[in-house]
């Protein structure tokens, strides 16, 4: 596939900011969020529908979607950052204009939920989308050093990437020794499986996924991860690495459960193929930023990571 990569992002240029999910529950994140772009010195479009509530969606499919194509339709629009993940991505997808992304591409932002989009843009354009911090979320109050100067390197710089590195120097840890490249994905696990089957699953050849999750107890990471497993993921994939699983344990101290330490063993001790963990993205405050199908190197016999290209031209 041919990727196509987002202009950098310069001082005075437009971000559109919209909720393709859920709103967030305090819109004051809206405007906080607004006034931290802004002091930076860019200036700042809100969708239209940004702020409504429709259950647990922000607004209706048609409103979260017109949204979307509306940022991508503005040429002054440089960059797009979600407000938040949530739930609701999923359900625009095969309403989406593709052709009008593939001939607009710009800078598109978001992590979690937001997986969905970011798998089919990838899929149906080629365009290099970022899983990173979103408005409502890490940037409505003071960001982590770490996740605000990782984020914004990666989206004004187009220079090669090159390694990628835990905050304080915090080392990578090895499962499976081994070295290989392939292309970057990183993906919220349970959003993902949601695209098993459908058009809008990356292609799974060469790739080496970067898995992410939060809120989900050991017997459903087992589930997710066999899922991928009986439709061969792994058989054709690079390499693994491990994001943040938060609270990804079982509550109810009466059942009986694996740990999750245990289900990651199962599944990965035994592949062929290099895998790391202990790698900070997700949901977390210390935030690595990962683009989304660049060429990337992965040595987890001396635990780094490394891509060897640049994000935006």
């Amino acid at each position: 596939m041919k990727l196509l990569k987002p202009k950098k992002l310069t001082k005075g240029d437009l971000i559109g900011v919209i909720s393709p999910a859920s709103s967030p529950d305090d819109l004051e994140r809206i405007e906080k969020s607004v006034k931290y772009f802004e002091s930076l010195g860019y200036k700042v479009a809100v969708g239209k529908n940004v702020g409504k509530y429709r259950g647990y969606l922000a607004g209706t499919d048609d409103e979260r979607l017109n949204d979307l194509h509306d940022m991508f339709k503005n040429k002054d629009v440089k960059a797009i950052i979600n407000l938040r993940g949530g739930y609701g991505s999923g359900r625009i997808l095969d309403k989406i204009n593709y052709n009008l992304i593939k001939k607009n591409p710009k800078i598109f932002v978001g992590y979690s939920d937001i997986t969905a989009l970011h798998a089919a843009i990838y899929k149906k354009t080629g365009l290099v989308t970022f899983a990173g911090p979103m408005a409502a979320v890490d940037f409505y109050d003071i960001p982590s050093s770490f996740t605000e100067e990782n984020f914004w390197k990666l989206l004004t710089n187009n220079k090669k990437i090159g390694k990628i590195e835990n905050p304080n120097g915090e080392s990578f840890y090895t499962l499976n020794k081994g070295r290989s490249e392939g292309r970057i994905f990183p993906a919220n696990l349970t959003v993902l499986v949601t695209l098993l089957g459908t058009e809008y699953f990356p292609d799974m050849k060469d790739i080496i996924w970067v898995f992410e999750d939060i809120d989900e107890p050991p017997y459903r990471i087992d589930r997710m991860f066999n899922q991928l497993r009986l439709n061969k993921v792994f058989k054709f994939s690079k390499g693994i690495i491990l994001g943040r699983f938060v609270n990804c344990y079982e509550s109810d101290k009466t059942k009986k459960t694996l740990t999750l330490n245990e289900v990651i063993t199962d599944y990965f001790s035994e592949l062929k193929i290099p895998v790391l963990y202990n790698i900070k993205h997700g949901h977390i405050p210390d935030n690595i930023t990962f683009p989304v199908g660049l060429k990337t190197k992965i040595n987890a016999s001396r635990g780094f990571i490394e891509i060897a290209d640049n994000a935006v031209s």
